[in-house]
């Protein structure tokens, strides 16, 4: 029996600004589909995405939702205004039985639903439009962009939700890692056309580096004919003018066939303006702490970067990633401890909050109106690696087409913004980058290139990050924050961490077996003792056994490698728990030995 399609799009057209985005769209989302959408930035894909929410209206076409089926949207930038706090927005809509389901995804999301609107961050209110949809629960979400402004551990929290869920889902993501545990169909939008492939995106560069090959060979053939054509015409058509118009027309048609094909975009071409180089030692740390009332930053840590590493730092939101950073660079004090920074640093910082855009100016003005890149006498330039260059040919480098050079900022694309950012960060000379979140919205090719430009940049590199795929490919040393001012540093990326934090925590199960005495449950207590001593020395194996059963069940739990990646929380709770049991086994191991040794003296 076919399944009913859960929406339905037939002849979609869509033109902004005389360009056309989307032309006879079809496109189909069935019950069950995990879909990936995927694209350059600009393509259209968040455009697309509105389109198929109904929140778009398209020029032609028909979309159509069975009756009785839902589709939400979340929305990127929501609109709250008559709500008073974030709970109040994401439970509205939702019957009073069902108010629990937003407080479980508030925890699973981290952010607060008594925060009020008027005070809440960008990223708590995408949370809780999260949150929101989450809770409603409808038949097709539409996902863009889930994961921005959430830390690992919520990341985990909500592949485990949509790998659980028996709704459809289509998904924009810049995170590859989550992509490819999620996702079972892609759909393509490459130069207003939508391909699907019904294979996740593990498969999707492969997929698309064959569409491309191919379509370069047919590419090349057209030419090839063209060519001919043309050299024929040239040669010989004054010979046979009536009998061979067919032709002429022909090669025409070619002609225009060939102006018709849309290139493809290519890649930004983006490059680190290498300073000077720095001194071998770029940044010692010796003993640091830090505190905010009662929340421990970092203690007691030591730290010693040099030329060429690649250092990230990993751990939840809030817990002290950008302040330890700051503390690293000397723009906060430590509470104990020092930093000493090397010789000849230049220090370039991409921002996670894009605070270095104004988004009322043009992006023309927000180039030339930096100080670092303006050039004296020159309205139409910027100073790019000691060298002048006009404007809109350096905007055009990083995918900017002339129209949207006097555009204002506030009118891009997340990846848009982020790419205009990377365009100041680049054009100046640096040997120290610190990057706070730059993966945030860019597509996959820049992504691509962002990792291949860092591999060959000469300086030095602080990461601050959530995708884990973009740590492994980058990053040498990760330092883990996990709270309580717990700071430690491992050998490698995101994996690498994971795999040294499991083997620390089995080679400390495994001393604290190796050190406790052997005890038969059936010793029995001798004389000597008072009563309660008797009766305690009696029941004391009974709970030592309890205790090593317990903690034999943790250490199972525990020795699943994925277990950090996949339920973060779960594995800081065994954790915990794991460490609590032990010190109970050896203070009742200790009491056992004492009552024993009383009991044999006596």
């Amino acid at each position: 029996m076919a399944r009913i399609p859960l929406l339905q799009m037939s002849g979609i057209s869509l033109t902004f600004g005389g360009d056309p985005v989307f032309s006879e769209l079809d496109l189909v989302v069935q019950p069950g589909d995990r879909v990936a959408l995927v694209g350059r930035n600009g393509s259209g894909k968040s455009t697309l995405m509105k389109v198929m929410a109904g929140l778009v209206e398209a020029d032609r076409g028909e979309i159509v939702v069975p009756p009785g089926k839902s589709v939400g949207y979340m929305e990127q930038d929501p609109t709250m205004e008559g709500f008073a706090t974030l709970g109040d927005y994401a439970s509205s809509g939702l019957e009073p039985g069902e108010l629990y389901k937003v407080e479980r995804a508030g925890e699973g999301l981290k952010f607060d639903p008594s925060r009020a609107v008027e005070t809440a961050s960008g990223g708590e209110r995408r949370r809780a439009a999260l949150a929101k949809l989450m809770a409603e629960a409808p038949d097709l979400m539409l996902l863009d962009e889930p994961t921005n402004h959430l830390d690992i551990e919520a990341i985990a929290w909500l592949e485990r939700e949509l790998g659980a869920t028996r709704a459809a889902f289509v998904l924009i993501s810049h995170d590859r890692a989550f992509l490819r545990a999620l996702t079972r169909a892609t759909l393509w939008i490459d130069r207003g056309a939508v391909r699907r492939q019904e294979q996740g995106f593990e498969a999707f560069e492969a997929w698309r580096d064959k569409v491309w090959e191919e379509e370069d060979q047919q590419r090349h053939k057209l030419n090839r004919l063209i060519k001919s054509e043309a050299k024929w015409a040239v040669e010989g058509i004054s010979a046979r003018r009536k009998r061979n118009q067919g032709r002429v027309r022909a090669l025409q048609a070619l002609r225009a066939e060939k102006a018709a094909q849309i290139k493809r975009q290519g890649s930004a071409a983006m490059a680190l303006e290498a300073g000077p180089k720095s001194g071998r030692k770029v940044i010692e740390a010796k003993g640091l702490a830090k505190a905010f009332d009662a929340t421990q930053i970092v203690r007691n840590f030591d730290l010693l970067v040099q030329r060429g590493d690649r250092v990230a730092f990993v751990g939840p939101n809030g817990v002290g990633k950008t302040t330890l950073l700051k503390m690293l660079l000397g723009q906060v004090e430590p509470d104990a401890g020092s930093v000493s920074l090397g010789t000849n640093l230049e220090i370039a910082v991409f921002d996670q909050t894009r605070a270095q855009l104004d988004p009322e100016m043009s992006l023309w003005d927000s180039l030339t109106g930096d100080p670092e890149m303006r050039v004296s006498g020159k309205a139409d330039q910027v100073m790019v690696g000691g060298q002048p260059k006009h404007v809109v040919g350096y905007l055009k480098e990083f995918l900017f087409d002339e129209r949207q050079a006097r555009a204002a900022v506030k009118s891009l694309s997340g990846g848009e913004k982020a790419r205009l950012l990377l365009a100041k960060l680049m054009a100046k000379p640096s040997n120290l980058l610190v990057l706070d979140e730059p993966t945030n919205d860019l597509d996959v090719e820049t992504l691509d290139l962002l990792q291949e430009l860092l591999d060959d940049y000469d300086g030095t590199v602080l990461l601050v990050s959530h995708d884990r795929d973009f740590l492994d490919r980058v990053a040498t040393t990760t330092i883990a924050m996990e709270g309580n001012g717990r700071a430690t540093v491992y050998a490698g990326g995101w994996s690498d961490y994971i795999a040294q934090r499991g083997d620390v925590i089995q080679k400390s199960v495994e001393k604290a077996k190796a050190s406790k005495p052997k005890i038969k449950q059936e010793e029995r207590p001798k004389s000597g003792l008072s009563f309660s001593e008797k009766h305690r020395l009696e029941k004391l194996p009974a709970e030592i056994a309890r205790l090593e059963a317990e903690i034999a069940k943790l250490e199972e739990l525990m020795s699943d490698p994925e277990l950090f990646t996949r339920e973060p929380v779960k594995f800081q709770k065994a954790t915990e728990a794991l460490v609590e049991r032990q010190e109970k086994l050896s203070a009742a191991e200790e009491e056992w030995l004492t009552l024993e040794e009383k009991a044999e003296s006596a």
